[in-house]
């Protein structure tokens, strides 16, 4: 699967997608190297609507067959959505990363700081390299 590029991407294989459903907010996922590295998700943590998270701050967990991962907040600012059909279905991540296998959504603090995350482009050659 490629990284669909109008996607925004961070080193730590999170995306983030602009606009989210709420006003204002962006979407956040973890792209498909990461779902493919983790294996089999059968866990979800993510964190409550109206929690202010920190960039670079781990914000959730996802467990998978192999191994319990962090989720990092790619940009600061206010959760106002999570995706709770992972609750039942965590393999969502799985099997649509980009698409009903989002996380959260995020109001930014700073809307610039979603511009400074990589592109499509740079995120592949920083798996490359």
């Amino acid at each position: 699967m490629t990284n669909p590029p109008e996607l925004k991407y961070t080193v730590e294989h999170e995306w983030v997608r602009t606009p989210g459903r709420a006003a204002g907010s962006v979407r956040i996922g973890i792209t498909d190297s990461a779902q493919d590295a983790l294996g089999d998700i059968v866990y979800v943590s993510l964190p409550e609507v109206g929690t202010a998270i920190d960039a670079g701050a781990a914000v959730g967990e996802l467990e998978s067959t192999k191994s319990v991962s962090d989720v990092y907040a790619p940009i600061a600012g206010e959760v106002v959505a999570v995706n709770d059909a992972l609750d039942a279905t965590p393999e969502l991540v799985n099997s649509d990363p980009y698409g009903e296998g989002w996380l959260f959504e995020v109001v930014p603090a700073q809307a610039a700081d979603v511009d400074a995350l990589l592109d499509a482009a740079a995120y592949e050659a920083q798996l490359d390299g």
